[in-house]
C-alpha cells in the first residue's frame, strides 16, 4: 500500500520537475521561439513581443499554481490542511486561474476578430471554457476546504 507521505514525496517530485520545465520554456524556448518566428516571418515580426510577453505570463501563472500546490502538499504533510492557512494557497491558484483566463478571453478576441480562419479561434474559445471549468472547480474545490475546516474547528472544540 503507498502511504500518503510516499504520495506526497512523489508529488512535490513532480511539482519540482514541472517548475524546472518552465523555468527554462520561460528563459529559452518562449524568448527563441518569438525571435526566430520574427526572422522568419518578418510580416509578423510586430508580434514578437506581445507574444512572448502574453505566453511568459501564462507561465508565471501556471508557475503560481505549482508552488501553492506544493504549500498546500506541505500543509498536508503536517496535518494543517484544514486552518486558514491554506486559503492563502487556494486563493493564491484561484486568482492565477482567473488571471490566466482573463489574458487569454483578451487574446481569444483579438484573434476573433482578425481571423480570417475559424480554426484559431475555435482552439483559443475551447481554452477559454477549460480554464474556465478549472476556475470553477477551484472555487467549488475551496468551499468544500471551508467547510471541512468549520469541521475541523468544532472537532477540535468538542474533543
Amino acid at each position: 500500500m503507498i502511504t500518503e507521505g510516499r504520495v506526497i514525496a512523489a508529488s512535490k517530485a513532480a511539482l519540482a520537475c514541472l517548475f524546472a520545465l518552465l523555468v527554462l520554456l520561460q528563459v529559452m524556448s518562449l524568448p527563441g521561439q518569438f525571435a526566430h518566428m520574427a526572422r522568419e516571418n518578418p510580416d509578423a515580426a510586430y508580434l514578437r513581443w506581445p507574444l512572448t510577453s502574453v505566453s511568459i505570463f501564462w507561465v508565471v501563472c501556471i508557475q503560481v499554481v505549482v508552488v501553492s500546490t506544493w504549500k498546500l502538499l506541505t500543509l498536508v504533510r503536517r496535518d494543517r490542511i484544514f486552518t486558514d492557512a491554506s486559503f492563502v494557497w487556494v486563493d493564491a491558484i484561484v486568482r492565477s486561474i482567473a488571471a490566466a483566463g482573463a489574458v487569454l478571453a483578451v487574446v481569444f478576441l483579438v484573434v476573433g476578430f482578425t481571423a480570417d480562419d475559424p480554426g484559431l479561434p475555435l482552439l483559443l474559445f475551447l481554452f477559454c471554457m477549460i480554464i474556465g471549468v478549472a476556475a470553477l472547480l477551484m472555487v467549488v474545490m475551496r468551499a468544500l476546504l471551508r467547510q471541512a475546516t468549520a469541521l475541523r474547528t468544532d472537532m477540535d472544540a468538542v474533543i
